[in-house]
């Protein structure tokens, strides 16, 4: 008997789902979306749950989040054994340490994705309409997903394309179907097929909590940079930096707050967590990031920011970001000493949250316009470093002591220490990292920890970069064995 395939059991289950307020469609208990999905207010429904998903502690929620700061030098740890420190240690293998979540957790929103994708095809078909916004949304989603399990899974665009990425799944599959890996360029193909295809189909007004037409560009953006494909990403940048008054930069004096507030004026694509539904209370990102035993007992100090970090953010020590960190567990006595701990998903360093009841219920910002602005900078610098300048200066500015950069001081690396400042905590550093080729150096020092499993300082050959297919995929799916990343 040919055995499933783990991911596919998404497609089995998608009707099964226990959490009534996002995934519940009359009737609710049918695998068969056909039959749920009959008006564009079933097909929001499905749109709601895929976007809880995406909050879950696999994916945005936090251990994604974690995973490119933790693994991108930004974070370090104080002590083995916490949780999750695996991460910084490069501890993987096939049979343990695989973090096979991310694997299971994408793919089964993505089965989700096909599934509305397939029922509103069958729908359009015999001439229903209203499902434009969905079907943007969910091919926007996929888009997005994909975009990060190639970055999980798959080496650099410009490293070696013709590698293996993941495999593209765009339809619903037979529960017996075992698929194997594209290639990271098919990957990209598809993830540029699906974003160009849902563009025209969202909107250009803001949409708290969902994707439209600017989160879409916005991944446009992300997508091209790292295909170091410059001018379409400058172009989908400015898009939504000349889009009027949609999103806005937060000022100096604003920075600081926007942390405890839903859905700001930066917020191209925010998810939103609730504390009945969707909050991972003790298991929080939030909590990861906050010193030990601040709040509660539990928390445990998983994290903490890195010297090398700190000596970025204290190139001015009036810079606006330092409002979101506090010390951390190595200050005995919490006057002018080591800020390491992150207080961004907690709202401040006060746990004042974003305005619900529990301050681990803070909104996820996936996307925010400072990125925006930093991608054009970045993505100028080759043709226009003048106009890669503005772009930079207008984030470099919650430095206030900073020179601003010119035509003749910008460079790469002011883009990239700007990006580590502005989006630490954001989960962007180690993919930032990998896709330009920088040595990243672990502060192992601070905590006195062995790590047998990584050498000090690392690049994107480090076979390890890339998380391995777990044995239990490979066992499902034996296809899979031959095409295991080099290492594993």
């Amino acid at each position: 008997m040919k055995k499933v395939n783990i991911f596919l059991i998404g497609l089995l289950v998608l009707g099964l789902s226990s959490c009534k307020d996002f995934l519940d469609v009359k009737p609710s208990n049918s695998g068969d979306s056909g039959i749920a999905i009959q008006t564009p207010a079933d097909a929001q429904v499905m749109i709601n749950g895929i976007m809880r998903n995406m909050t879950s502690s696999d994916y945005y929620g936090r251990n994604f989040m974690l995973y490119g700061d933790a693994k991108g030098g930004d974070f370090t740890i104080l002590s083995r054994g916490r949780g999750q420190d695996g991460l910084y240690t490069f501890d993987h293998a096939a049979a343990s340490g695989s973090y096979s979540g991310f694997w299971s957790q994408l793919y089964y929103s993505v089965l989700q994705t096909n599934n509305l994708l397939a029922s509103i095809a069958k729908l359009e078909a015999t001439g229903a309409s209203g499902f434009a916004s969905a079907k943007g949304q969910a091919l926007t989603s996929r888009a997005l997903m994909y975009f990060d399990l190639v970055r999980l899974y798959g080496k650099s665009y410009d490293d070696d394309k013709s590698s293996f990425g993941v495999p593209n799944i765009t339809t619903v599959l037979d529960a017996s179907a075992q698929p194997l890996r594209a290639t990271v360029e098919q990957n990209y193909t598809q993830i540029l097929s699906d974003l160009k295809a849902a563009a025209p189909l969202l909107s250009k007004t803001k949409s708290n909590g969902y994707l439209n037409y600017y989160g879409n560009m916005a991944i446009q953006a992300r997508v091209y940079l790292y295909m170091k494909d410059y001018p379409n990403a400058l172009k989908a940048a400015e898009e939504i930096i000349n889009s009027g008054n949609v999103y806005t930069l937060y000022t100096n004096a604003n920075w600081v707050d926007s942390w405890k507030s839903q859905f700001g004026s930066e917020s191209i694509f925010e998810l939103g967590i609730f504390p009945t539904e969707n909050d991972l209370t003790t298991a929080s990102l939030g909590f990861y990031h906050r010193r030990k035993g601040h709040g509660a007992s539990t928390v445990l100090g998983w994290f903490t920011t890195s010297d090398d970090f700190l000596a970025r953010l204290n190139q001015d020590p009036a810079d606006v970001r330092w409002g979101v960190m506090s010390y951390d567990e190595t200050v005995t006595v919490p006057v002018n000493n080591r800020f390491g701990a992150l207080y961004k998903y907690s709202g401040n360093t006060a746990l004042l949250g974003d305005g619900k009841a529990t301050s681990t219920a803070v909104n996820i910002k996936v996307i925010r316009l400072s990125e925006i602005y930093l991608i054009a900078a970045e993505a100028a610098l080759p043709t226009d470093p003048g106009k890669a300048a503005g772009y930079l200066n207008a984030i470099r500015k919650r430095a206030p002591n900073l020179a601003p950069a010119t035509a003749g001081t910008v460079t790469l690396d002011i883009i990239l220490d700007e990006r580590s400042k502005e989006l630490v905590g954001e989960g962007q550093r180690f993919f930032d990292m990998i896709r330009l080729n920088k040595t990243i150096t672990f502060n192992d020092e601070l905590g006195n920890v062995t790590i047998p499993t990584r050498t000090k300082s690392i690049d994107r050959t480090f076979y390890k970069t890339r998380l391995p297919i777990s044995q239990g995929e490979i066992n499902a799916n034996p296809g899979l064995k031959a095409q295991q990343n080099q290492g594993y």
